[in-house]
């Protein structure tokens, strides 16, 4: 990489929001094997935003529930723990999102195309040893931030490789890559580090593509998870093309990506899941 580049991506990542300090600290405390669900509802009540957002999701439609749910805490009660600190993560990440971009990249289908990845990731990270399913869920909803930055802050050569992947039916990191000089992995591994996140979640993010990616259990479940989020056409984060699994991942997942879809089963309630979240700013 130039220092030419290297300066320019540096100032892209700069210019991102910081990630929300009481998402971070619900992340942390989720990771503490002592937290309660009165901890995390504190947390939560000292942020007014995630409060009403939260309480929206849980209000909607979608989850049926027999009366108005008025308080964080009988949100928790209701649905769970696990939803409620994924739900606070994809509200963080949402608010981070830019609502237009000279790019033309069309953020509400890519933000459908990242919660489905990580629901998927999540859902792998169920069946896969050495990894934390929270992680995994972490993972594949920013794995394709690095696509955001470009969007904001280097519209037009985002947008020249945008096209030159749909003319080519090739896939758009290798695009990147020809117009930029890097893909959206480098960029997206920097945005995490810059927001402290944990260097195996760095690492997963910088490894998202390509025959030679590490073979790591985070990383077998979110690159499939991508893989399968693209074949399935749930969202769109800029092209539909869809990598194999390199043998090391498919040996791990038990097959190739057919295999497994067909393992998962029925993928449609995460995707309904996965629209309700994305749902939140409109």
């Amino acid at each position: 990489m130039s220092p030419e580049l290297s300066q320019k991506l540096a100032a892209a990542v700069d210019g991102m929001p910081a990630f929300p300090k009481s998402v971070q600290a619900i992340l942390d405390l989720t990771r503490d094997v002592n937290c309660t669900p009165k901890d995390l509802v504190q947390v939560i009540d000292k942020d007014p935003v995630v409060t009403v957002k939260i309480l929206k999701v849980v209000n909607s439609a979608y989850y049926s529930l027999p009366k108005q749910i008025a308080s964080v805490n009988h949100a928790v009660v209701f649905l769970g723990f696990n939803t409620i600190k994924n739900l606070a993560l994809s509200i963080a990440a949402i608010g981070m999102l830019p609502r237009s971009n000279a790019a033309g990249f069309d953020v509400q289908q890519y933000l459908l195309h990242s919660l489905a990845t990580a629901s998927i990731a999540r859902e792998l990270g169920t069946k896969m040893d050495g990894t934390d399913p929270m992680d995994c869920f972490i993972a594949g909803l920013l794995h394709d931030f690095g696509k955001v930055v470009f969007a904001q802050f280097m519209p037009d050569e985002f947008k020249q490789a945008l096209e030159a992947s749909k003319a080519s039916g090739s896939s758009l990191h290798e695009a990147l890559t020809r117009t930029i000089g890097v893909d959206h992995t480098v960029v997206g591994g920097m945005l995490v580090e810059k927001w402290r996140f944990a260097p195996k979640l760095v690492e997963t993010i910088q490894n998202m593509h390509g025959p030679e990616v590490k073979d790591t259990p985070m990383i077998a479940c979110v690159f499939a998870a991508n893989q399968i989020a693209k074949k399935l056409q749930f969202g769109f984060g800029g092209n539909h093309f869809v990598e194999p699994l390199p043998p090391p991942l498919a040996r791990r997942l038990g097959g190739n990506l057919d295999h497994v879809i067909a393992e998962l089963g029925d993928l449609q309630a995460l995707f309904e899941e996965a629209q309700v979240f994305s749902r939140l700013e409109s």
